[in-house]
């Protein structure tokens, strides 16, 4: 069994050795499109963006207060609902954005991890069993990405191309 994959920029090889160079494109662009599409749900959602009502923040931070790991962050949240709820909003666009276009992905990954994290101590916390609640999973999804970037296929890159050449093949 051959367990040796040579990943080279310029491409070539076996089936095996392309599946290996696209491995993180799917769950790239699975992550990027999903937090473009939170980020825009968040924002045109007039409910979700009040300190109180029916499907707001402020209501949805009150509610789990109490089963957080984290009391303390919701607390946090709830000094300003809107503001907390337009900072998530323009921060999954933000590392939605930039994991589709593969522009500072590692930064960008690290941005959904956070906010990953930050979801899962608050309002998925409770779930009980653990893996019901999608943020640990959302959480774990995202650093293969922090860890390998965006290596295909990006903006990260093509730059990173660019200066080689630029530099005369050296990184």
């Amino acid at each position: 069994m051959r367990t040796d994959v040579h990943i080279s920029p310029e491409g070539g090889g076996n089936w095996r050795d392309n599946a290996a160079r696209y491995a993180l494109l799917p769950l790239r662009i699975f992550l990027g499109v999903t937090f473009v599409y939170a980020g825009l749900d968040k924002l045109t959602d007039s409910a979700f963006m009040k300190d109180a009502g029916a499907g707001s923040i402020g209501d949805m931070m009150r509610t789990v207060r109490d089963s957080s790991a984290v009391p303390a962050l919701v607390d946090l949240a709830l000094k300003n609902p809107a503001g907390f709820g337009y900072a998530i909003a323009l921060g999954e666009l933000a590392v939605g954005i930039g994991t589709l276009l593969g522009l500072l992905t590692r930064l960008a990954a690290l941005g959904g991890a956070l906010i990953s994290l930050s979801l899962w101590l608050t309002v998925s916390w409770a779930s009980d069993p653990y893996y019901y609640g999608n943020d640990l999973a959302y959480l774990m999804a995202w650093l293969p990405l922090v860890l390998a970037g965006a290596p295909l296929l990006s903006l990260d890159a093509a730059l990173r191309t660019r200066r080689r050449r630029r530099t005369g093949g050296y990184r």
